[in-house]
């Protein structure tokens, strides 16, 4: 009897979205490969909020415990407060978990200064700056904004627009707060609140912490690469969550090397399941980055919470298309 023909996968970007990503796939059968440009030696970024849609979905996978370390925190809740008056360390929990031999199936294999060059959307294969050619059974492009990946699958490039909008994080020590006459009513360290204080045209998000999917025949594009997301929500590092358990529920009955029939079909349902509900989440990310006072005003009329119900009302992708198809009934 001959064995069942292995499914490969290769995932472009050793990011939040292509590790997650890699976790979600792990099984049986599966050789899953990570190709990062990087040498993954050092963390970059600060502190990235993982919202309450995509925290449940972590935590069903039974992966909280390559979190642990990063001494995760859960917000107790969010206030909002005028100039007038869960975050987590995710990426190398995410690493650990994806190269672990606690999990099911094989560990992932995260090739590092592996840069790509070009990829074929209809071989399912990309080239490295090196000259070396990989093919895979499904190729998924988790590699940002500046994706490589978007141009085979969308047949023209496309570059970031600028928003004319900016993000600064920072990391500031307790102790180096001591001095400073801070209102109760707008940081307590100890106490595990996030609070944005907001005027006309900015806003300061403050809280205690530690230190469009598309695809193309076998290749798809999630996170960054597919749906960039500014920063008012919260919800970039979320969405590639969903984008990974979508992936993971279609590719669920997947044991073995599947046809080009069977990645059609399965990367259909991830686009059924994804496009509309991220390209809403986009316009409400958008939405969330108008003057948060009226002209001239110091009274409040921005409301964070008003997207809260449509971006944390969320059970998976095969929960949602069912919603949706009861919906369109």
């Amino acid at each position: 009897m001959c064995a069942a023909e292995s499914f490969h996968i290769t995932i472009v970007g050793g990011g939040i979205a292509g590790l997650i990503t890699a976790i979600a796939l792990r099984g049986e059968n599966r050789h899953i490969t990570i190709l990062e440009r990087s040498r993954m030696l050092h963390e970059t970024g600060a502190l990235i909020s993982l919202q309450p849609n995509a925290s449940k979905i972590i935590t069903s996978w039974g992966i909280d415990k390559f979190l642990e370390f990063a001494e995760p925190m859960n917000d107790r809740c969010f206030r909002m407060i005028s100039t007038a008056g869960k975050s987590q360390d995710l990426h190398s929990g995410l690493k650990n978990a994806a190269t672990s031999t606690a999990l099911p199936g094989k560990p992932v294999n995260i090739r590092t200064s592996a840069a790509v060059k070009s990829c074929d959307a209809d071989a399912g294969s990309v080239t490295l700056e090196d000259g070396e050619t990989i093919t895979a059974d499904l190729v998924i492009g988790a590699d940002g904004i500046h994706s490589k990946i978007r141009e085979a699958v969308i047949g023209e490039y496309r570059e970031a627009i600028p928003t004319g909008i900016s993000a600064y994080r920072m990391l500031i020590p307790i102790e180096s707060l001591q001095d400073i006459n801070i209102p109760a009513t707008a940081l307590q360290p100890a106490d595990p609140v996030t609070t944005m204080v907001i005027g006309h045209e900015k806003r300061v998000i403050m809280g205690p912490g530690r230190g469009q999917a598309l695809w193309h025949r076998r290749t798809i594009l999630i996170g960054d690469a597919a749906h960039p997301m500014l920063p008012t929500q919260g919800q970039g590092a979320s969405q590639s969550v969903e984008d990974a358990e979508a992936l993971k529920a279609f590719f669920s009955t997947a044991q073995s090397k599947p046809s080009l029939t069977q990645i059609d079909d399965a990367l259909l349902k991830v686009i059924r399941a994804r496009k509309e509900r991220a390209s809403l989440i986009q316009t409400y990310s958008r939405q969330q980055a108008k003057p948060g006072t009226s002209a001239g005003s110091q009274n409040v009329t921005l409301n964070p919470g008003q997207f809260m119900k449509y971006n944390c009302d969320y059970h998976g992708a095969q929960d949602w298309l069912d919603r949706q198809d009861q919906v369109n009934a």
